[in-house]
């Protein structure tokens, strides 16, 4: 379960972009850099004779990756501004990825966003380069192939890479926001269920010579879905990404976006899923906020909510690929009065 956001354009033109990943916490993340100049190859199913695609890149990119493979990753921003961010599909009946061809085209679910954002500069060009490529489900030690999704953003636009039974498909959103399953056109729909609400209270009522009032402030807002399933956190980032007041700089989008992701904070034993045949816990494991003029890159843990935050313009991207630990523990600050 995951909930992807872009908010409002600040009034200096700042695009920020906010993400959760809920996962158990046993899942091997990492902070992973990939070069400017890496060289990327898809990997290809065991025993194989045949190679994944082979691509040089011309950005780098710093994001969230996992399996100790810098190159894995599911959540990242590149020096090009563009931001990627896999989502778990919960069911297969959402995800359908094709079968290895062997002919130079292959990616596995977990290159795409190392392949997407390494050699695009915008989301014209992911379109073009989602065209040109054959996407395949590798399991990559989970026991499973993981049903994913993809959520990319650059500074105008908004676009999903589902995988529908026919092959990818890149569909459009304007709308900036997404969760889990279903497809993308089912939460547009779902959303018309939620028309009329309102950010202000309603008027009071006379009801045969009797005042009826709101109770209090919110009023207009009753109704709005308050559990953890996809379809209530995307009405509910929506709400958020629509109602709240367009920041002034950069500074002020990226504090909006943390503000708007405690939204969708899940604590331990809230949600359960079944996972090998126990249950495990199912929490937010880590959350990022993805400035994408200002080219910085800021995660927080569940260990350790204090935001980090990496320059991307002061970002070594030279060298080989490398992954660096995420932060296991935080403190409270101290104070004095």
């Amino acid at each position: 379960m995951c909930t992807n956001f872009k908010i409002k354009k600040a009034k200096d033109g700042s695009v920020v972009v906010g993400r959760t990943e809920e996962f158990p916490l046993s899942m091997p993340w990492n902070l992973g850099v990939l070069p400017s100049d890496h060289r990327g190859e898809g990997a290809a199913p065991e025993g194989s004779q045949a190679k994944g695609k082979e691509w040089k890149a011309k950005y780098g990119m710093v994001g969230i990756s996992c399996f100790g493979k810098p190159n894995w990753y599911t959540d990242a921003l590149s020096e090009a501004g563009i931001s990627a961010h896999a989502q778990y599909m919960d069911s297969e009946d959402f995800c359908a990825y094709q079968d290895f061809k062997g002919d130079g085209s292959d990616l596995s679910e977990l290159d795409v966003i190392g392949f997407l954002l390494g050699t695009c500069s915008s989301l014209k060009e992911v379109r073009a380069a989602v065209a040109d490529v054959n996407i395949w489900g590798l399991d990559p030690g989970m026991g499973l192939v993981p049903p994913l999704h993809f959520l990319m953003h650059d500074k105008d636009e908004s676009l999903a890479i589902e995988f529908h039974p026919e092959g990818a498909r890149v569909v459009e959103n304007p709308l900036g926001v997404g969760t889990n399953a279903p497809y993308l056109d089912w939460h547009y729909i779902n959303a018309g269920n939620y028309l009329g609400m309102s950010t202000t209270n309603p008027e009071e009522a006379h009801l045969n010579g009797v005042e009826i009032a709101p109770l209090g402030e919110g009023q207009g807002l009753m109704g709005l879905p308050a559990g953890t399933t996809s379809p209530s956190r995307f009405v509910r980032a929506l709400a958020q990404v629509t109602a709240s007041d367009q920041p002034a700089d950069s500074h002020e989008a990226e504090q909006l976006t943390l503000h708007i992701l405690n939204n969708f904070d899940i604590t331990p034993g809230l949600n359960r899923m079944s996972a090998n045949g126990k249950l495990v816990d199912e929490d937010t494991d880590w959350s990022s906020v993805c400035n994408l003029t200002g080219l910085r890159y800021a995660y927080r843990t569940f260990y350790d909510p204090k935001p980090y935050v990496i320059d991307l313009g002061k970002t070594d991207f030279t060298g080989e690929p490398r992954i660096g630990k995420l932060p296991a523990k935080g403190e409270f600050e101290p104070a004095t009065v």
